[in-house]
């Protein structure tokens, strides 16, 4: 990859470009998507130049500020994963500039056997030199310390939003392993965000070793010490206390978007021009990307869509379902990937699903399987959970996403109070929004096929072919 970042002219290296890299378990999605739309909504300087160099004449330059992101996985777009200032990378642009990759690749020219992940990553980055971004808000793939964007030498701010057990296989069975791979993007000289829901004595660590710039949690920026010496605690009670004290986990990172705009600002004050309001800023990092607790109506149905896919993530999904709907009762479509802890994601949804009417009689959890390499079978969430051969509706004949999500709505309808959620791997999310109605960009079943063929040996296995 960092041939590949070399060949193409290290465009996330340009002294020009402040570059925004986020990792962790849960919600870096999210506060990448925070970041770039408030920063989309900032006015540049009108003089932008950076420390050292020449100041520019940009006079007449009152544009906001040009915003890239990239992120991971997509729903329904490939297109999804690189937008400027929320805008899409065009079907022509996608036809311009992946050729070039392709033919940087070529065993004689270069040999480099790249992944669809590593050839993504390089696309994104042409992409963001071709539209001259000014930032770049770039999240992880896998982990931190070898996943493909971490080619990034000089960051601005590098941002871990929580840790927990996930990938186990390749990044370390304990969330002091995990927490290591992922503080791999921190570098020297750099500040470190840590969001609430993380090991600071590891990453701390990590971040001495590598003679990184200030660590810094959401409650430090926002001026409360206290706070942190509250999030330092080992006691198990404390941290369970605290995962819940919020209603909503999309405030924890509305949070460390906030304290990474200020950071932004006083490591970079040369590219902010006026100053956003407090409310702009609020108003601007309320956005949930798709599929994060979206919800709408579907023929008199209340649907929510919500990509929770680890126990974590599940758990304040459920939490989340409970505080904002009291005395609702919630229908499930649900399906997983196979590397996470499908037990417990289960126990999670069965946990709202057992009423006073018999669930194994009345299932209210309907489970699917993904057309997707890494997709857990039926048979595995089954394994995993055999009360769910009583309680849960599945077909062996017809596993798709699409037959399970129609029969769920019709009986949604049917039952007062009752709200469907169909929630999980964002694997399924396409093929729902489309048997749910929603018209957008979506790729073909060709081109879905193939972001998916060799999944076990693309990046997650880090380039070693033999595992």
């Amino acid at each position: 990859m960092r041939l590949l970042h070399k060949l193409i002219g290290n465009p996330m290296d340009d002294p020009n470009r402040v570059v925004v890299h986020v990792a962790g378990t849960n919600g870096k999605g999210s506060v990448c998507l925070k970041i770039a739309n408030a920063l989309r909504n900032q006015q540049r300087k009108s003089s932008f130049s950076f420390p050292g160099q020449e100041e520019k004449d940009n006079s007449k330059d009152n544009r906001n500020l040009n915003v890239g992101i990239f992120c991971s996985p997509h729903v329904s777009s490939f297109r999804e994963r690189m937008q400027v200032n929320g805008e899409m990378i065009t079907e022509e642009e996608v036809v311009e500039l992946l050729p070039q990759i392709y033919d940087l690749c070529l065993p004689e020219n270069n040999d480099i056997p790249a992944t669809f992940f590593e050839i993504t990553t390089a696309l994104a980055f042409l992409f963001f030199a071709k539209r001259g971004v000014d930032v770049v808000v770039l999240e992880t793939g896998l982990g931190g310390r070898l996943d493909a964007t971490n080619v990034v030498n000089n960051p601005a701010l590098s941002i871990i939003t929580s840790i927990g057990l996930e990938h186990t296989r390749i990044l370390g069975d304990t969330i002091e392993l995990i927490a290591r791979e992922k503080g791999g993007i921190i570098k020297k000289d750099c500040p470190v965000l840590v969001g609430p829901h993380c090991p600071h004595d590891v990453l701390m660590g990590v971040a001495r070793e590598k003679g990184a710039g200030r660590y810094y949690v959401p409650s430090l920026v926002h001026g409360n010490l206290q706070d942190f010496a509250h999030m330092t605690k080992t006691d198990k009670n404390a941290e369970e206390e605290e995962s819940f004290a919020i209603t909503d986990y999309d405030i924890e990172n509305q949070e460390i978007a906030k304290a990474a705009l200020l950071l932004l600002e006083q490591r970079h004050p040369e590219i902010f021009g006026v100053h956003l309001k407090p409310d702009e800023v609020d108003n601007f990092v309320s956005i949930r990307p798709p599929c994060r607790f979206e919800y709408f109506q579907k023929e008199n149905a209340t649907v929510i869509l919500d990509v929770a896919h680890n126990p974590l993530a599940i758990e304040y999904l459920v939490h989340k379902l409970k505080t904002t709907f009291p005395e609702g009762t919630f229908r499930f479509v649900a399906g997983m990937s196979s590397d996470k802890d499908l037990g417990q994601c289960a126990r999670s949804l069965l946990s709202v699903t057992v009423g006073s009417d018999d669930c194994r009689n009345k299932p209210r959890i309907h489970l699917v399987q993904a057309a997707h390499p890494r997709a857990a079978s039926l048979e595995d969430i089954l394994d995993a959970e055999s009360i769910l051969k009583t309680a849960a509706y599945y077909d062996f004949e017809d596993r798709s996403i699409t037959a399970q999500v129609v029969q769920a709505l019709e009986m949604t309808k049917e039952n007062d109070n009752e709200i469907l959620v169909v929630c999980g791997s964002v694997f399924l999310m396409a093929e729902a929004r489309e048997a749910l109605g929603i018209d957008e960009p979506r790729d073909s079943d060709c081109i879905t096929e193939m972001a998916g063929a060799g999944i076990r040996h693309t990046q997650e296995n880090f380039g070693n072919t033999k595992m």
